[in-house]
């Protein structure tokens, strides 16, 4: 696939390598040219850096990877107001969330998602990579470590089955939950699992181990 990605932080650069690693056409772009070119480099043969309205342009999926407070400012810089991003599959794995505390900065029973897909008109937006720290997904897939499920929301079939094929060639298991109306508890988690973190607590050890069914 031709995968575009907005943003050059830590987990642009994971997903980017792990995807080119996986035999996929990358190209990055954010604010800074320089720091595009610069993971190009490191990252290798695989990954392009380009403008980000070059980097939606033509492409099967694209991961927004910026921070909350930057997502409005790259959606428009992309024109996906005019129309750029509809029938993209759109990945989202932005948490807006206080730091240290958690608390979602999202307004009452809006999500990220749901703010994006309104920023974004016809964008097939899907909810994903946005519990697991960046380094997750930096090493190759092994067949002897525990797979992370990757859980996502979304409307679209098509899209949900883009971005799961996505999860599984970085070594994560898709488990789509729901629609875009589910997202923000997706999102309430992230800030439970922020808060626990900040707090000195294992989110581990306060979710409880239920054997599965069969």
């Amino acid at each position: 696939m031709r995968i575009g990605i907005l943003g050059t932080g830590t987990l642009a650069a994971a997903l980017a390598a792990g995807w080119a690693r996986a035999g996929h056409e990358v190209a990055v772009g954010g604010r800074s040219r320089a720091k595009a070119e610069a993971l190009a480099e490191r990252l290798g043969p695989g990954v392009r850096a380009l403008d980000p309205d070059e980097v939606v342009a033509g492409r099967d999926a694209v991961l927004l990877a910026v921070s909350w407070d930057g997502v409005e400012e790259m959606l428009a810089r992309v024109g996906a107001a005019e129309g750029a991003l509809a029938g993209v599959p759109l990945i989202d794995p932005v948490n807006a969330v206080s730091h240290g505390v958690g608390a979602l900065l999202t307004g009452p029973g809006e999500s990220v998602s749901t703010r994006i897909a309104a920023l974004a008109p016809g964008a097939r937006v899907v909810k994903a990579f946005h519990l697991f720290a960046a380094d997750q997904w930096v090493a190759e897939p092994d067949a002897d470590r525990p797979r992370p499920t990757v859980a996502m929301c979304g409307a679209d079939p098509g899209a949900l089955e883009v971005v799961g094929q996505l999860v599984r060639d970085v070594g994560g298991v898709p488990a789509t939950l729901g629609t875009l109306d589910r997202v923000r508890q997706l999102e309430e988690v992230a800030g439970f699992v922020i808060r626990l973190v900040f707090a000195g607590f294992d989110p581990g050890s306060a979710v409880p181990h239920v054997p599965m069914a069969g």
